[in-house]
C-alpha cells in the first residue's frame, strides 16, 4: 500500500488523481487550505492536511513515499508574480519538503503549455524545448516549474522526480474547458478561431490518471513523458461533439486568428496600465493557442511505460452523453 500527499485535490485533475488511488487501497493525503476544500477531499475518502502552495511543511509529508503536484496557478489573468510565486516557487518549495520528508517518489503533472510561445506546435515529442522565455506568464512560469522538477531527481538519495504531460484535458468532473464553452456559448460570446480548424490532442482524465500510475510504477527519474487519447482531431470536430453530450450546440460564429491576437496584443497592455481588475475579453495566451495547432506525440509513454488510452474518445463522449440523461 502507497502512503501519498496529492496537491490539487479539491480540484479535477487532482480529485480524479486521488479518487483512483483511494480505490485501489492507498493511503492519500492531500493538501487542503479551507474547510470547503476539506470536505471534497473527505468526499473524496482522502484526509484533508490544511496548508497551502508554497508553504507544505515536511512534518506535513510524514511517513509519505508519493507526492502527487497537480496544483496550479492557472487563472487566465494575473500579474507574473503570481504564476511565479505558485507555479515556480510553490513547486521548488514542495521538492524541498518532499526531500525532507523522506519521499521516494515525486509526480509533477506538467503541460504542453509549457512549451508554448505562441508558435503551431505539430507531432511534437518530448525532445520539443522548454519556453523557459515564454511571453505567457502560465507557460514560462510551468516551464520552469518541470525544469526544476526534473533537475531535482537525485537517484544518489532515492528521490525520483518524473513529469506527465496531458494535452487538454477533458471529462467527468471537468469544471474548466465544457463548462467555459457552455457560459460562452449561453452568453453569445462563443466563436470558432478560424473556423475551428486547428487540429489538436486531447488527454481524457482516465488517460491522465492511466499516465500518471504508469509513471510512478515504472517512469525514469528526471524524465518528461506526455500521455494523450491517440490520434489528434480537429478542434471544431471535437469540440461541437463534446457540448453536445450535454446537449448545447455551438454557434457558427467565427474570428481570424490574427485578428484575435493583434486585438489581444492590444487591449493586455490597456488592462495593465490602467490596472482594470476584471480580466480582458481576450488575453495574448489564449488568443494565441486557440489559434495554433497542437498536436502531441506519446510514443514515449508508450514504449518506457507500456501506456495505452484507457479510454477512446468515442467512448469518452458516449460516457458523457449517457451521463447527462
Amino acid at each position: 500500500m502507497a502512503r501519498i500527499f496529492i496537491t490539487g485535490a479539491s480540484g479535477f485533475v487532482g480529485g480524479a488523481v486521488a479518487a483512483h488511488f483511494v480505490a485501489k487501497g492507498d493511503e492519500v493525503k492531500a493538501m487542503s487550505r479551507t474547510p470547503a476544500s476539506d470536505g471534497a477531499i473527505s468526499a473524496l475518502g482522502a484526509e484533508p492536511v490544511r496548508a497551502s502552495l508554497g508553504g507544505v511543511e515536511a512534518a506535513d509529508l510524514a511517513g509519505c513515499d508519493t507526492v502527487i503536484h497537480c496544483a496550479a496557478y492557472v487563472e487566465a489573468w494575473g500579474p507574473l508574480s503570481a504564476y511565479w510565486r505558485a507555479n515556480v516557487e510553490g513547486t521548488v518549495q514542495l521538492l524541498d519538503a518532499a526531500k525532507a520528508a523522506g519521499v521516494k517518489h515525486f509526480v509533477h503533472i506538467g503541460t504542453e503549455a509549457a512549451l508554448f510561445f505562441g508558435q503551431h506546435m505539430r507531432d511534437v515529442d518530448e525532445t520539443y524545448p522548454l519556453a523557459l522565455n515564454s511571453p505567457f506568464p502560465y507557460s514560462r512560469t510551468k516551464a520552469h516549474a518541470e525544469a526544476r522538477v526534473r533537475a531535482a531527481n537525485d537517484p544518489g538519495h532515492g528521490f525520483a522526480t518524473v513529469v506527465v504531460r496531458p494535452r487538454l484535458v477533458w471529462g467527468p468532473g471537468d469544471k474548466t474547458v465544457l463548462p467555459e464553452v457552455i457560459a460562452m456559448e449561453k452568453s453569445g460570446r462563443f466563436m470558432w478561431v478560424d473556423g475551428g480548424k486547428a487540429m489538436t490532442s486531447t488527454t481524457h482524465i482516465a488517460n491522465l490518471v492511466r499516465g500518471v500510475e504508469l509513471a510512478l510504477a515504472k517512469g525514469v527519474g528526471g524524465e518528461a513523458y506526455f500521455v494523450t487519447d491517440g490520434a489528434p482531431v480537429q478542434f471544431r470536430d471535437f469540440m461541437t461533439r463534446l457540448a453536445g453530450t450535454v446537449g448545447v450546440e455551438l454557434a457558427d460564429k467565427s474570428v481570424s486568428g490574427a485578428l484575435l491576437r493583434g486585438a489581444a496584443r492590444i487591449i493586455e497592455p490597456v488592462w495593465r496600465l490602467f490596472r482594470i481588475k476584471p480580466a480582458p475579453p481576450i488575453t495574448r495566451f489564449v488568443a494565441s493557442i486557440m489559434s495554433r495547432d497542437c498536436t502531441i506525440r506519446d510514443d514515449k509513454a508508450r514504449r518506457d511505460l507500456g501506456y495505452v488510452p484507457v479510454i477512446s474518445v468515442d467512448e469518452g463522449l458516449s460516457a458523457l452523453a449517457a451521463a447527462s440523461r
